[in-house]
């Protein structure tokens, strides 16, 4: 787990491969003064055999979710061979981290130096667009390559996930056709893609999307290969229990199979939190107990700034010894730096006994808390260890890592 920064080529902090260590309750012993990130690499590895073995398609990473080379790697040898880059920079790194991937460039909006190098030098054949002026960018940007493939993204509705990307990019139902037919003259294979927003709670999402995207094929009449059904798979969270994936695969098999070209086009996917979010996790010290407010050190700024800024829930623990007795209590959490929007409003329900000094693991970080983390105000995480325990929630196994009453004995 990494700080995006260092995820993306630059000074890098150093993962200790700590094979002694069980999990958050070795970590806590330590007393740790700063918060340690924990990664589980065979949960990664669990997830990514999972889509690849299970999606009636092909899974392709997205890095954007967590662009740790060393997470990279995992999944690109557990079955993803494919990464949903949306940088230059991202491609340079799965460029390194898994040589021999394949990279789609899916941002709609690129630079166009950004689009030359990702064809000439890394190898980059498919790019996304929701514009005409996109479409005459990479093809002047590829000297008029004859060998790409090209994915109109489509815009389709938000309204059954928790994080909306419905309305930056997607080229509306009703400017559509142009698009397509334009994009098929210049595409060796055409796709059409969409994104029914992050943490999508229900199949229907897709089964929604997809009547869209039939309408677009039979008004533009074209041919196409590739139909990509984005990202917005979900994982588990407090008050968001989503059903099991498989009936998101499901569903999104039997919308492809109606459509008029599933007969001869691929199916795609672009995950992103569901490979990830079970990867991390990080134990954290309470420095200051202000009523039913925790100080801990870390917040908005490192791991938890979807807990700040979009008020997400995650997995909590207490790491005591003795076990405490209590019965749960809702808390907010304050972060480190002196900034009042450090402040995660949860509730968070810990043991009415926390105090200052006590260990608490916050759970399921993977996705996107190491994606977010900056050093603001000189607060920061380095340290990041191995560990072989489970994660506290998980989609991808029938039993976890018992957390009963939210704490975990010594």
């Amino acid at each position: 787990m990494h700080q995006h920064h260092s995820a993306l080529g630059l000074a890098a902090p150093s993962i200790v491969s700590a094979t002694n260590a069980g999990g958050a309750i070795d970590i806590a012993k330590r007393a740790p003064v700063q918060p340690v990130t924990l990664i589980r690499p065979h949960a990664a590895a669990r997830a990514a055999r999972f889509f690849s073995e299970k999606f009636p398609g092909r899974s392709m990473y997205a890095v954007k979710a967590n662009p740790s080379p060393e997470l990279i790697a995992t999944l690109f040898e557990n079955g993803i061979t494919h990464f949903d880059v949306a940088s230059i920079a991202e491609v340079r790194l799965v460029a390194r981290a898994a040589p021999g991937a394949t990279l789609c460039f899916m941002h709609p909006v690129k630079a166009e130096e950004a689009i030359a190098e990702a064809y000439f030098t890394h190898g980059v054949r498919v790019f996304s667009l929701d514009s005409l002026e996109e479409l005459d960018k990479i093809v002047r940007a590829t000297r008029n390559a004859s060998d790409l493939t090209l994915c109109v993204r489509l815009r389709v509705s938000s309204e059954h996930s928790k994080l909306s990307l419905a309305s930056k990019f997607g080229v509306p139902a009703h400017e559509a056709k142009p698009l397509l037919m334009a994009a098929r003259q210049a595409a060796d294979a055409l796709g059409i893609c969409f994104h029914v927003g992050s943490q999508a709670m229900t199949p229907d999402a897709y089964a929604e999307a997809m009547e869209r995207v039939r309408h677009a094929i039979v008004d533009a009449a074209v041919t196409v290969d590739v139909i990509d059904v984005g990202g917005g798979f979900p994982s588990s969270y407090p008050g968001m229990e989503p059903p099991p994936l498989e009936r998101y695969f499901e569903t999104i098999h039997r919308a492809f199979e109606s459509l008029p070209v599933s007969y001869s086009a691929e199916l795609w996917a672009e995950p992103g939190r569901a490979l990830c979010a079970e990867y991390s996790s990080v134990v954290v010290r309470v420095e200051k107990r202000r009523g039913n407010e925790l100080y801990i050190n870390d917040g908005a700024y490192g791991a938890l700034f979807d807990a700040a800024h979009i008020g997400w829930r995650f997995p909590v623990a207490l790491l005591r010894e003795p076990e405490s007795t209590v019965r749960d209590h809702p808390f907010s959490f304050y972060g480190p730096t002196c900034d009042d929007l450090d402040h995660m409003a949860g509730p968070f329900l810990l043991p009415a006994d926390v105090q200052a000094g006590d260990y608490i693991e916050i759970g399921m970080l993977g996705a996107y808390g190491a994606a977010m983390r900056t050093a603001f105000n000189g607060f920061g995480s380095d340290e990041t260890i191995i560990v072989t325990d489970e994660p506290m929630v998980s989609l991808y196994m029938d039993g976890v890592r018992e957390v009963a009453n939210n704490v975990v004995t010594l």
